[in-house]
């Protein structure tokens, strides 16, 4: 296993190095790839060895530097994300063959190749390391790996200012995530993630309760939970495709893994029931919220941006639930909650990493991301089409797919609430579920508009008319995520036991006999009695019906005919302004939310000369109040501006007041000193 430990990380040391030597342009981003591949390979062999592996594997390197080891862990929780990390990598880097090109000539691909890899190495140390000063040395790594990759076209005049946020709230986070470790080493002695599992001293409740918190800001801001989620939206569309899906996939991830190391694994899982509620209400503020503002959304990286808002929030609800349960000895509940949150982790990074390719993709062909300059697409990338289609249904949560199985398992143990004491978690948790039940409508039909407004009708720019399909390269990448999705839908009888070896640890209880019912083929947590379902059973009837369908279609239709009719357009031609747009598709729902939505509509209306009562043409503008950054972070950052300029006073330019403070504050260390 060690073996494979160091295949992997010479693949991206030498996918770091090698596109840097002077080489034809092809060469270079060719060089990245293939490095990229190799570790990636490696990678998941490395992941699913570690699942299954009786005990952890570790690897410590001395350092001269005190407190610090370069300690690397592998037990079923780290090879769990080393293997989603791996996964979304690779087809990243396939993609990424084809798709480079379309930025050749205007960025140096030998930089961008390079950054590729070291952002999936220092991901992959990140869930990897054992002490927490190397940990929080590969988590500024990725952090900073990610922005330089956010900024590539730093040309672009949104870009530099959405990597400078990005750069500020990460960095915010990792301020809470540094108080988080420094507080687990005052009790543990040592910043080994052994020690902080058996410290030498139990942190007292107040300071138990400060690590919660201060974990939960911390992770929280690069996981994306509401109200830390505002980078999200800036960041992502910023980034190159095959980068924003390895950050909306599998970067956003490390913050799920990091709490579930800190909660579960450091704090022993011993914990208050309001720890759980909290977690579980951020989840679904995150969920709900999150989907509201990607309805509202017609740029097509931002949609899915606020929909990893939506799916962290998802994620957190099994997350919080199973603490909940967990506080109150339940560890079969628990332990089915942690599942499904675990479940849900790789299957969102499946199918959104899916989606962010294939938008990606639309952007490669259109050289836009603006969903109202699409249409008629599908005919134009009918691979790329398949693709998001895939993509589409899966984080819609619709059978067969993947996205489906993961919500279930979230929905059935936010129903198991009835099996606690407290009458007020009795409701709180289903309430969760009704929300969530209304998360998932409106990403149904935010996917719906997604899909028929890029995809179906007629082109409505020559963007769109001119469209051809993506290299082969890009498809391939694709191609993997989409049968991922279809996979692990219809495998949870394979899914299921390897999340039980990542479970059972951390809870105290193996669930996989209570969760797989009929050798594997259903699925039926807690009872079958209570609820079950089988994803292999469901696809087939679903196939088999279309089937049926298709052969009393041939039998009683009939002889098969083409006919070809005009649409009918009250006796006027249609064309693509006649069509649905995606500011007309969430009208209604727009107006229902508009207490939340805060809308600014504005329509101007120029007229023709001779008569008012004939338009000339109209304007249309919608915008919809930024309230988070409104009255939340406006009024920090204008304090902070204030307070800046009270403090200016002190950089008065003099050069000998700069050597006066200098000799204080020399003075004062010796004081302090003697």
């Amino acid at each position: 296993m060690l073996n494979v430990l160091w295949v992997l990380l010479i693949g991206y040391a030498a996918g770091m190095v090698l596109p840097l030597y002077p080489r034809q342009l092809n060469t270079q981003s060719l060089t990245a790839s293939i490095c990229a591949i190799v570790a990636t390979c490696a990678g998941i062999a490395l992941g699913l060895l570690g699942l299954i592996a009786p005990e952890p594997v570790t690897l410590s390197i001395a350092s001269t530097v005190p407190l610090l080891t370069f300690a690397i862990r592998l037990d079923p929780l780290a090879a769990l994300f080393v293997f989603t990390i791996s996964l979304v990598g690779l087809a990243a880097a396939i993609y990424a063959v084809g798709y480079v090109r379309h930025f050749q000539g205007r960025v140096s691909v030998a930089a961008l190749g390079a950054l590729f890899n070291g952002f999936l190495l220092s991901m992959t140390l990140v869930v990897l390391a054992d002490n927490g000063l190397f940990f929080l040395m590969v988590w500024e790594l990725m952090s900073l790996a990610s922005y330089f990759l956010v900024v590539t076209e730093h040309e672009k005049a949104d870009v530099r200012p959405a990597g400078f946020f990005y750069l500020v709230m990460t960095h915010v986070g990792t301020a809470f995530v540094v108080l988080t470790y420094l507080i687990l080493f005052q009790s543990a002695g040592s910043f080994s993630f052994d020690a902080f599992r058996h410290p030498e001293q139990a942190l007292p409740e107040g300071m138990r309760t400060l690590v919660f918190l201060a974990a939960l800001i911390g992770f929280g801001t690069k996981a994306g939970i509401v109200p830390l989620h505002v980078w999200l939206p800036y960041a992502h569309p910023a980034a190159p495709s095959h980068v924003s899906a390895l950050m909306s996939g599998v970067m956003i991830k490390t913050a799920i893994y990091a709490l579930i190391r800190v909660y579960f694994d450091f704090l022993g899982g011993q914990f208050p029931w309001w720890w759980g509620f909290v977690v579980l209400l951020a989840g679904t503020l995150s969920a709900i919220l999150g989907v509201m503002y990607a309805l509202m959304e017609h740029d097509l990286k931002r949609l899915l941006a606020f929909h990893s808002v939506e799916n962290i929030g998802i994620i957190l609800l099994g997350i919080g639930a199973g603490m909940i349960f967990h506080t109150y000895g339940l560890n079969e509940f628990a332990a089915l909650g942690l599942l499904a949150g675990l479940y849900h982790t790789i299957n969102h990074a499946m199918f959104k990493a899916l989606l962010f390719l294939g938008a990606g993709s639309l952007l490669y062909a259109t050289h836009t991301r603006n969903m109202e300059e699409y249409g008629g697409l599908l005919r134009r990338m009918p691979w790329t089409g398949l693709f998001f289609l895939i993509g589409a249904v899966s984080i819609s949560a619709l059978p067969p797919t993947n996205g489906f199985v993961s919500e279930w398992l979230v929905f059935q143990t936010l129903f198991l609430s009835f099996q606690l004491p407290a009458l007020f978690l009795k409701l709180m948790l289903p309430i969760a579920a009704a929300l969530l039940a209304l998360t998932g409508v409106l990403a149904l039909a935010c996917f719906a508009k997604a899909f028929g407004i890029s995809f179906l009708a007629l082109p409505r720019s020559a963007h769109a008319r001119h469209a051809e399909e993506v290299p082969v390269a890009m498809r391939i990448g694709m191609g993997i995520l989409a049968l991922l999705c279809v996979g692990l839908g219809l495998a949870p009888m394979i899914v299921v036991p390897l999340l039980d070896r990542i479970t059972a640890p951390l809870t105290g209880v193996s669930i996989t006999d209570k969760v797989l019912a009929l050798d594997g083929w259903a699925v039926a947590p807690g009872d079958v009695q209570f609820s079950s379902i089988s994803p292999p059973m469901l696809a087939a009837m679903l196939i088999l019906g279309g089937l049926l369908g298709l052969l009393l279609a041939f039998l009683f239709g009939g002889r098969l005919m083409t006919r070809s009719y005009k649409t009918w357009g009250c006796g006027i031609n249609l064309s693509p302004r006649m069509e649905y747009t995606a500011t007309g598709f969430v009208q209604p729902i727009k107006r229902v939310f508009s207490t939340i939505y805060q809308p600014t509509i504005k329509l101007e209306t120029e007229f023709l000369q001779k008569s008012r009562y004939f338009a000339k043409q109209r304007k249309f503008e919608f915008h919809i109040e930024p309230v988070f950054e409104k009255y939340l972070y406006d009024p920090v950052i204008h304090i902070f501006m204030r307070i800046a300029d009270r403090l200016r006073i002190l950089q008065a330019g003099s050069l000998h007041l700069y050597l006066a403070y200098i000799f204080v504050t020399l003075v004062i260390l010796l004081l302090f000193a003697v």
